[in-house]
């Protein structure tokens, strides 16, 4: 019979990770130099996200934006993420998060240099490995000094698709909703 894990919240398993991986960061950093050091981190990081985001989107048995909606319960539990929703319908997820206690964690550990590597990057890996169809655009985070972090998720496919679809049936001209019309 399989053994059952005990699953951590994921704010409780970044500071494990983050206690450990931060001093063997810095160490690598003194033999191999920060900005090599920094690389390859972000690469294994990066790889794992991409994983992760695939085995989420298997166990969830869905790809879709919603689907990938619902999972953000995971990354704010203990309130680890204060969440602005903006938008939220099959074709864009928009948030903002207006507090984030991963930052402040990295801060408090002496690793706010290290947080984004560690953590915000996993962000985009992780939707490209639930759907490599997800586009996520981010222009700021909390991590690095911003008010809050802007989330911009779109299915890329679905809006090409609709706007295909408007542009065939248009023939140039306004669609009737469009200003014009």
């Amino acid at each position: 019979m399989p053994e059952e894990r005990t699953r951590l919240p994921l704010l409780e398993q970044r500071e494990i990770e983050a206690r450990i991986v931060g001093p063997l960061i810095r160490a690598f950093a003194r033999e191999l130099g920060e900005p090599r050091a920094l690389v390859i981190v972000r690469q294994v990081i990066v790889e794992l996200a991409r994983q992760a985001g695939a085995e989420l989107a298997r166990n969830l048995g869905d790809q879709g934006l919603e689907s990938f909606a619902r999972t953000l319960g995971r990354w704010c539990e203990n309130d680890a993420l204060e969440i602005d929703m903006l938008e939220k319908s099959p074709q864009r997820l928009s948030f903002n998060v207006v507090r984030c206690r991963y930052a402040e964690m990295y801060r408090a550990l002496g690793l706010a240099d290290l947080g984004a590597s560690l953590s915000c990057q996993r962000d985009f890996a992780l939707s490209e490995g639930f759907n490599p169809d997800i586009q996520l655009t981010r222009t700021q985070t909390l991590m690095e000094g911003a008010a809050y972090c802007d989330f911009r998720f779109r299915h890329v496919s679905t809006e090409t698709a609709e706007t295909e679809g408007e542009t065939s049936t248009s023939l140039d001209q306004p669609a009737p909703d469009q200003p014009g019309s």
